[in-house]
């Protein structure tokens, strides 16, 4: 699919969580629009499939975001390889499906490592950067959870809202000097993981379809798509949004 967004030519992207699901196609969706496009993940086989698939503009690159005393290497090799990283894609992240009350502080510490604080810790390491150089972008992904009340999720939820206030915040600090911060909250996307969900609860299926206004579950290029315009020069004067991508369910009834 050819691109449209002609400003993102050339543009130096990272895309952490890359190889499948919604970083795939942003991923992809930039490569479409002729960016220079990094995958970062933690397992090397999804990541050289994914980049043998999406084609020669995008490279992948084989790191824990965990890790967060390293996080400066990982911007230094991607930076030495294609100049400095122009936007920044955080879409890395992990949950874990329980009680609340059979959560244990290890696995809700695990959720707010990958989600909160390595995507902070990313961020200000590249945002140190941008802000240097007076220009950047930084997306995050968060998602309708932090909003829902919805059972099972309780440390993914926490996490996604702390994402969507970190974005307010550095909109806040780094804008003045050339950065924009947005966040995409997406909705129901119909994805691998969601459709082996809603294969073991069709009840649940129905009741997403029930209060989604436009009747469908959304793809994830629906979600790339929201991501390109975010990055784009098409919205130069949006930044600190929450954007949600989920077909209306969000003020459905």
């Amino acid at each position: 699919m050819e691109g449209i967004y002609r400003d993102l030519r050339g543009k130096s992207v990272l895309v952490t969580g890359g190889a499948t699901g919604l970083g795939y196609a942003i991923a992809e969706a930039f490569a479409a629009n002729h960016s220079v496009v990094h995958i970062v993940g933690r397992d090397r086989e999804k990541l050289e499939r994914a980049r043998a698939t999406l084609g020669g503009g995008v490279r992948s690159v084989v790191f824990d975001l965990n890790n967060i005393d390293r996080l400066p290497d990982l911007v230094q090799q991607v930076a030495a390889a294609a100049g400095e990283i122009d936007i920044l894609v955080n879409n890395a992240g992990i949950n874990i499906k329980n009680d609340a009350l059979s959560v244990s502080n290890r696995e809700y510490q695990d959720i707010i490592l990958t989600n909160q604080t390595a995507v902070f810790a990313l961020s200000r390491e590249i945002g140190s950067s941008m802000v240097a150089r007076g220009t950047g972008n930084i997306i995050m992904i968060s998602s309708m959870a932090s909003r829902y009340g919805i059972p099972k999720v309780v440390g993914y939820a926490a996490s996604k809202a702390a994402v969507e206030g970190m974005t307010r915040t550095l909109a806040v600090e780094w804008s003045p000097r050339g950065v924009r911060v947005n966040c995409i909250a997406p909705g129901f996307i119909a994805t691998a993981m969601s459709s082996r969900a809603f294969e073991d609860d069709p009840a649940r299926r129905e009741r997403v379809l029930a209060r989604t206004p436009l009747g469908t579950l959304g793809e994830p290029s629906d979600v790339a798509n929201a991501a390109l315009f975010l990055a784009s020069e098409q919205s130069r004067y949006i930044t600190g949004i929450v954007l949600p991508v989920d077909g209306g369910n969000s003020i459905g009834f």
